[in-house]
C-alpha cells in the first residue's frame, strides 16, 4: 500500500504569509435546502449562531442536476470575498467539481472541503483539502450483520440510476449482496424513479407500494436500505406499516427520516433536541410493537461533518493547526466531542492500494430502538 501523491496549498492569510499567527477569517457553507436535506442546513445555521459574520451560508438549488450554472454561480459569488479562507461543502452533490473548479481558477488559498461526495472520487480527491464521507463500502459489510442480528431473512435495496453511477454508491450495494449471500440473507436490488425534482411523487409511491408487495412475498422479517435522503421518510413509513427492518438510513442519524415519518416534534434551538427525539422514536416503536426491529448511528453524521470541519477550519483559521498536513487526532476528538460517542476514522484506498490521508471514512456503532 502506498499513499497518494497529492499536495495542496496552505491558506494565505491577507498579507500572503502563511504563518502560525491568529488571523481572522470566514468560513463559507454550502449545504442542500430544508427540502433536500434538513440537517445540513439547520448544522448550518447553527454554527452560524456561534461565529456570526464569520460564517456564509448558502444553498445548492433544489433541483441541482439541471442548474449546474446556478451552482458555479453560487461558488463565483464565494470566492470574491478575500476574507473566505476556507470553503465546506455538505454535501458535495453531483456537479461540485465543476463549481470547484471555478474557484480555484480564482483562489488558491482557500481550505476546500467535501462532505460525502457524489462526483468521481479520483476527481475529488485533486480538488478537496478534506474529504469526509461515511464508510459507505464497510455498510455494505455492517448493515447485513446488523439486519441479521434484529432477525432479517431478506434484505431490499432500493436505488436510482443515478445512484448507481456513483462509484461507491454501486460497490457499496455489490459488498450488500456478497455479504447477504455469506450469512444466508435473500438479496433484492430494485430500481426505483428518482426523486430529485419532479420525480419525488413517483417515487414516494413506488415506496408506498412497494415495500407491502416485497413484506408480503418475503415475510415480516425482510430489511429495506434506500440511498436516497428524499426516500427515507416513505420508507420509513411503510416498514412500520408492516412491521418490516430498518437497519439505517442512508446518512446515519437519530434524525434522517425518523422525526417527519414517526411526527416527532423536533426543536434542533434546543439544545437536548437529540436525546429527545431519541426517546420519543425508541417510544413510539415499542408502542407499535417494533422494539428491537429501527436502528441507526447514535448521532446526525452529517451535521457533525458541518460542526467538526467548521472548526478544524477556524484552527486553520487562528493557526491552531496546520494546513499542509492534517491533524486526524484534532478532527476525531472534535468529531467525537459532537458526537458524545466514539467515532471510528480511516483513510480511503483505492482499487490500486492507494491511500489518501485526506479523504476519511467515518464509522459508528449502531443505536438500536
Amino acid at each position: 500500500m502506498k499513499k497518494a501523491d497529492i499536495t495542496f496549498t496552505a491558506p494565505a492569510f491577507a498579507d500572503g504569509s502563511k504563518t502560525t499567527r491568529v488571523a481572522k477569517g470566514k468560513v463559507a457553507i454550502i449545504t442542500n435546502t430544508v427540502a433536500v436535506s434538513e440537517e445540513e442546513y439547520r448544522s448550518a445555521q447553527e454554527i452560524t449562531t456561534k461565529y456570526g459574520e464569520r460564517i456564509i451560508h448558502v444553498t445548492w438549488p433544489n433541483n441541482f442536476l439541471a442548474e449546474q450554472d446556478q451552482m458555479v454561480a453560487i461558488v463565483e459569488k464565494i470566492v470574491v470575498d478575500p476574507d473566505v479562507k476556507s470553503l465546506i461543502i455538505n454535501n458535495a452533490v453531483i456537479g461540485t467539481n465543476a463549481a470547484a473548479d471555478k474557484l480555484l481558477k480564482a483562489r488558491q488559498d482557500i481550505f476546500i472541503v467535501y462532505c460525502t461526495p457524489q462526483d468521481d472520487l479520483k476527481d475529488v480527491i485533486t480538488r478537496a483539502n478534506l474529504v469526509l464521507s461515511f464508510d459507505d463500502l464497510e455498510m455494505g459489510n455492517t448493515m447485513p450483520i446488523q439486519a441479521k442480528k434484529m432477525g432479517a431473512k431478506a434484505f431490499v435495496h432500493y436505488s436510482c440510476p443515478r445512484h448507481m453511477a456513483i462509484q461507491h454508491y454501486s460497490k457499496r450495494r455489490d459488498i450488500l449482496r456478497a455479504r447477504c449471500y455469506e450469512i444466508g440473507i435473500e438479496f433484492t436490488d430494485t430500481v426505483t424513479p428518482d426523486p430529485i425534482g419532479p420525480g419525488l411523487p413517483a417515487a414516494y409511491r413506488f415506496i408506498m407500494e412497494d415495500v407491502p408487495k416485497k413484506t408480503a412475498r418475503y415475510g415480516k422479517n425482510t430489511a429495506f436500505f434506500s440511498s436516497n435522503c428524499r426516500m427515507q421518510v416513505p420508507l420509513i413509513k411503510a416498514i412500520v406499516d408492516n412491521c418490516a427492518i430498518y437497519p439505517q438510513p442512508c446518512c446515519p442519524s437519530p434524525y434522517h427520516g425518523f422525526v417527519a415519518a414517526l411526527g416527532i416534534k423536533s426543536n434542533m434551538e434546543n439544545p437536548n433536541n437529540l436525546q429527545h427525539v431519541i426517546d420519543e422514536t425508541r417510544k413510539i416503536l415499542k408502542n407499535k410493537g417494533l422494539e428491537g426491529r429501527f436502528s441507526t448511528w447514535p448521532a446526525p453524521t452529517a451535521m457533525m461533518f458541518t460542526f467538526g470541519s467548521t472548526e478544524y477550519a477556524m484552527k486553520i483559521i487562528n493557526g491552531e493547526v496546520s494546513a499542509d498536513k492534517l491533524d486526524t487526532g484534532v478532527l476525531k476528538k472534535l468529531f467525537s466531542e459532537y458526537a458524545k460517542a466514539e467515532v471510528s476514522m480511516k483513510p480511503y484506498i483505492d482499487e490500486v492500494g492507494n491511500e489518501y490521508p485526506n479523504f476519511l471514512l467515518t464509522n459508528m456503532e449502531y443505536l438500536v430502538y
